[in-house]
């Protein structure tokens, strides 16, 4: 019972393909991330900036941490999107323990879900193939 998972990210939605047994399921998972705070009078002054960072990063990683346990379980993962989240998940996947899954990471722009499921499964069947 070998299970696949694929997901399309960016940094407001991730959508999740499990392929097992030949089955596949989509489920979403969305960040809920502001859009860059807007402040009237003037700049920002660099603490303030500073925790609007630190914010930003806390609430990511609290996202990628809800992926994750979505896919931990999967034994062959296939990340693709447009923008850095696909990059920064790898990183906190490889801080987690997927030792021996197989990793693949591809650039793709914006996506329907029917998109992203044909991909997954062809970028699955493909493998199974070489």
């Amino acid at each position: 019972m070998k299970k696949e998972v694929g997901l399309w990210i960016d940094r407001r939605r991730a959508a999740i393909v499990t392929v097992k047994n030949g089955d596949m399921e989509m489920r979403q998972v969305n960040s809920d991330i502001e859009k860059q705070a807007r402040y009237s009078g003037g700049t920002l002054n660099i603490s303030e900036d500073d925790i609007v960072e630190r914010r930003l990063e806390n609430h990511l990683r609290k996202y990628y941490d809800e992926v994750i346990s979505n896919i931990q379980d999967a034994e062959a993962i296939l990340i693709f999107g447009p923008g850095e989240a696909k990059i920064e998940l790898k990183k906190r996947i490889d801080g987690k323990s997927f030792i021996g899954k197989k990793v693949f990471i591809e650039t793709e722009d914006k996506m329907t879900d029917r998109q992203i499921t044909a991909k997954v499964k062809k970028h699955f069947n493909k493998e199974k193939r070489n």
